[in-house]
C-alpha cells in the first residue's frame, strides 16, 4: 500500500514553524486548526481530503480556541451548531472585557 500524498498548503499558514518539517500525522489537530484559521478554500479542501471529515470535525469541535469568525465558518463546513464547539463553551464561561 502506498503512502498517502501530503496535502498542499500555503506556506504562510505555518509562518511560525518550520514548514518543511511539519509532520502531518503526528500533529493533526494543530494542522487542522491552523488551516481552518488561516487557510483559504483550497487549503481547507486539501485538509479535509487528507484527514477526512470525521477527524477534521473532531479536531475542530474539541479545539480550546478558535477565532469567532473561524468558529462560524467551521460550523457551516462541518454542519454542526455553534454551541457544539468546546471553544464556544469556554468563551461563554470567560466573557471578554469591554471591547474598547
Amino acid at each position: 500500500m502506498s503512502e498517502k500524498p501530503k496535502p498542499i498548503f500555503h506556506r504562510p499558514i505555518f509562518w511560525d514553524v518550520n514548514f518543511d518539517k511539519l509532520d502531518y500525522d503526528a500533529k493533526p489537530n494543530f494542522i487542522i486548526e491552523r488551516v481552518f484559521e488561516r487557510g483559504d478554500v483550497d487549503d481547507i479542501r486539501n485538509c479535509r481530503r487528507y484527514y477526512g471529515d470525521e477527524k477534521v470535525s473532531s479536531a475542530l469541535l474539541n479545539a480550546k480556541f478558535l477565532p469567532e469568525i473561524t468558529m462560524y465558518l467551521t460550523a457551516a463546513v462541518i454542519d454542526q451548531p455553534i454551541t457544539a464547539f468546546r471553544c464556544y463553551e469556554l468563551r461563554q464561561s470567560n466573557p471578554e472585557l469591554f471591547p474598547y
